[in-house]
């Protein structure tokens, strides 16, 4: 019970080395220890089979057929998922290694502070099962520059368990200061094809900016707001509704200082942000419609807010396309990809606000034109669009 931290780490770094690295005079050693003692063929499972055998000594019967169900155990024997094997294994045993957490946690965290250390993925993958029952910032303070620089590693493996570690560590409030340190190196994440890894960055920074506290937070403010628009319209429900709130957190956190360097983001924010206030998603459109009022709010358009509030969001554009003049033209760009949304409602809304838009305009000549470069695309039919554009302008004119 003493040594059984230090064994099952130093089993499961066996397990890996005989299966990453084999130097031929191993190899010579084994094929004799083999012939002698009856073992098995290879190295690794005999250290497999040795590991079991450390738990059942420990009466941990019930973790070892646990991961044989999930196939732990043939995992664990393949280099590529070698990490995946090590974190199922540290989960399933949870219970039973709480009185060895800081332990082993202490003995990883030395493995993964030298300068190349060896077997850093696995160690890594069972230090972040462990993060949830380490306690003190002094702890995770010391666990931050292994999360950091993994964070900044070529492996996306590697990236996703920094990132599962720092979710952990962000929860705990006495760390948002420490980690928005990295926010610069997160919003670079947010632009990642894994929606994953845009997910728990996105949650990082939410639980980062529960302190409203963080000074060294506002000036990367302005490409966190720029990087989480294309997030709106994310085929990942989950990763929309993420963004959308995460915008609405920055907007109050600058609300009174530094207004005027998330102006131009807000303004931007606008037209996306109404068009999924008609998400077919109630839970989408609901965080679109606080995010969109927060919007109207931090830019003083009362006019805005008074429209959202009145539950009259056509009447929403008609202020916007009024008021707007010198951004008609980048508001009417921002409109014309929701004609080809896969949701009705947003189709429909799309349409409306090209009559509206080229009411305002006084002219439907650039409507007309952007649907032209939109049909080039391969867009749907120019001429269904046209017609729809036309009806929703002469509807504008009626009014």
């Amino acid at each position: 019970m003493i040594y059984a931290p230090h064994l099952l780490v130093a089993l499961l770094f066996q397990v890996y080395m005989s299966t990453e690295q084999m130097p031929e005079e191993v190899k010579i050693f084994w094929r004799q220890c083999q012939e002698q003692h009856e073992l098995p063929n290879d190295p690794n499972r005999f250290a497999v089979q040795t590991i079991k055998a450390l738990l059942c000594c420990l009466h941990w019967e019930d973790a070892v057929v646990a991961i044989e169900r999930k196939r732990g155990w043939d995992t664990l024997l393949h280099p590529d998922t070698h990490h995946y094997a090590v974190g199922l294994l540290a989960r399933e045993m949870r219970s039973v290694l709480v009185p060895f957490y800081s332990l082993i946690a202490t003995h990883l965290l030395r493995l993964l502070s030298r300068e190349e250390p060896r077997w850093e993925l696995p160690a890594l993958a069972i230090l972040v099962e462990l993060l949830d029952y380490l306690e003190g910032r002094k702890c995770h303070e010391s666990v931050l520059p292994i999360l950091s620089r993994h964070l900044r590693s070529q492996c996306p493996e590697s990236r996703r368990l920094a990132l599962r570690g720092l979710l952990v560590l962000s929860v705990d409030p006495s760390m948002a200061e420490s980690i928005s340190s990295l926010a610069e190196h997160l919003v670079e994440l947010l632009h990642d094809g894994d929606g994953d890894v845009v997910s728990m960055t996105l949650s990082v920074f939410l639980n980062m900016l529960q302190d409203k506290d963080i000074e060294a937070f506002s000036s990367t403010a302005p490409k966190l707001a720029e990087a989480l628009q294309p997030l709106f319209d994310n085929d990942n429900t989950h990763v929309q509704l993420l963004s959308i709130r995460l915008f609405q957190e920055v907007m109050e956190l600058l609300a009174e200082e530094g207004r005027k360097t998330l102006n131009t983001q807000v303004h931007q924010s606008l037209v996306p942000l109404f068009f999924h206030l008609h998400d077919e998603n109630q839970r989408v459109a609901e965080a679109s419609r606080e995010t969109l009022l927060s919007a109207a709010s931090f830019l003083k358009r009362r006019d805005l807010e008074q429209v959202l509030r009145r539950e009259q969001p056509i009447k929403f554009c008609d202020c916007l396309m009024d008021k707007d003049v010198s951004q008609r033209d980048e508001h009417l760009h921002q409109a014309l990809p929701y004609l080809q949304s896969p949701q009705q409602p947003l189709r429909e809304v799309a349409v409306r606000f090209m009559g509206i838009a080229a009411w305002h305009m006084k002219d439907l000549q650039p409507v007309m034109n952007a649907l032209e470069v939109m049909t080039e695309d391969n867009c749907p039919s120019y001429s269904t669009m046209r017609t729809a554009v036309l009806s929703a302008f002469r509807r504008a004119v009626s009014k």
